[in-house]
């Protein structure tokens, strides 16, 4: 596990990784080592899988969900800036889509506020922000080595950090809070004895997994360059009126994890998924806002509402992006989704009965 840590923070330019079993497991470790405790709030986009928000209540804090730009469907810093109060611990960016989100910004309001930026770079490894590699800027960064993510070690994750300080909490957490250092120790009984000083998980990746991760990280270029090229081929296909191609601005490149299409008219999405998946093309729709699931309606979100956040999730799906994607396998779907929604907009405007 060492071997990986070791080479996944040289990669970002980081001091230290310290891997987790998954990456929800990351995002647990992040916000203790933060110092996230109940009563805290954390900052969060509303589009993103649950985890990013679910490991906040996992310590007893509260999930703040702030609005989205319209182009990234990254966090909006300016109303980040107004949501935060007293209680804000953590502003958790998610890297939408593989794209950064607007790292400097929020670092800036964290320096003011004394906030931690804990960023969710799940979809991000690989990506690049202002000539820095992701997992480099903020205080701490997670990755998520799921087998769909950038790199895969079957299962797992990692925190990336500079500081010293949050690297010794995160093992120390993931390792059921025990502690073999002598200066934590209340005694010292001999060269056996450790303490447990924190409420820790067994959150460790193992050592098979590591050495997946370890073989897979001298691939992540060469994957990301593959999905950043399929991304190319999709926008040249969408560029018409029927869509909403993402964005990927100048300053950054974007690890495309996903590749996410808008629907310009919001009343097809169901029936065009529909279509694609009889044909057999795997579509996907990331991400039902957070706040929207049962569960986060029934602790006190059922008026919560993003406008921008809501906009894009009525009108987008995710086509398959991954490094095996062969061209004829592009095309067959980019034919397909042209097909089926100029077929679905006919119908929906009446032209066929």
């Amino acid at each position: 596990m060492e071997r990986f840590e070791a080479r996944l923070a040289d990669y970002c330019g980081a001091r230290f990784a310290v891997a987790f079993s998954s990456g929800t497991a990351a995002l647990h470790g992040a916000y203790f080592a933060a110092g996230v405790r109940a009563g805290d709030e954390v900052i969060t986009s509303p589009i993103s899988f649950a985890a990013t928000a679910n490991a906040a209540l996992y310590l007893g804090a509260r999930p703040v969900f702030v609005d989205v730009q319209p182009d990234t469907v990254n966090l909006d810093p300016e109303q980040v800036k107004e949501a935060i109060t007293k209680r804000t611990k953590v502003i958790a960016p998610v890297d939408f889509a593989g794209h950064p989100a607007d790292l400097d910004e929020l670092m800036a309001l964290a320096r003011e506020s004394g906030a931690v930026v804990v960023e969710d770079a799940c979809h991000a490894l690989g990506a690049i922000y202002r000539g820095r590699r992701v997992g480099s800027i903020a205080h701490m960064t997670v990755f998520s080595f799921h087998p769909v993510k950038s790199i895969t070690t079957g299962e797992g994750g990692a925190v990336l950090t500079d500081d010293p300080v949050y690297a010794e909490r995160l093992r120390r957490f993931r390792n059921h809070g025990i502690t073999r250092d002598p200066a934590r120790l209340n005694r010292d009984e001999g060269p056996w004895y450790y303490e447990m000083v924190d409420l820790g998980y067994n959150y460790r990746l193992s050592d098979i997994h590591s050495a997946l991760g370890l073989s897979q990280l001298r691939k992540v270029d060469r994957f990301v360059r593959t999905r950043r090229s399929l991304a190319r081929a999709y926008h040249a296909a969408f560029m018409g009126p029927d869509f909403i191609t993402p964005v990927e601005r100048p300053y950054v490149q974007s690890a495309w994890h996903l590749y996410t299409l808008q629907l310009a008219d919001a009343r097809l999405r169901r029936r065009v998924v529909e279509a694609l998946h009889a044909v057999g093309i795997g579509v996907q729709v990331h991400y039902l806002p957070i706040y929207r699931h049962p569960y986060y309606r029934r602790i006190g979100y059922a008026g919560c509402s993003c406008p921008n956040g809501e906009r894009y999730y009525s009108r987008c799906l995710s086509l398959p992006l991954y490094p095996g994607l062969s061209v004829a396998q592009q095309q067959r779907t980019i034919d397909a989704v042209l097909h089926i929604v100029g077929q679905a907009g006919r119908q929906v405007r009446g032209t066929i009965v």
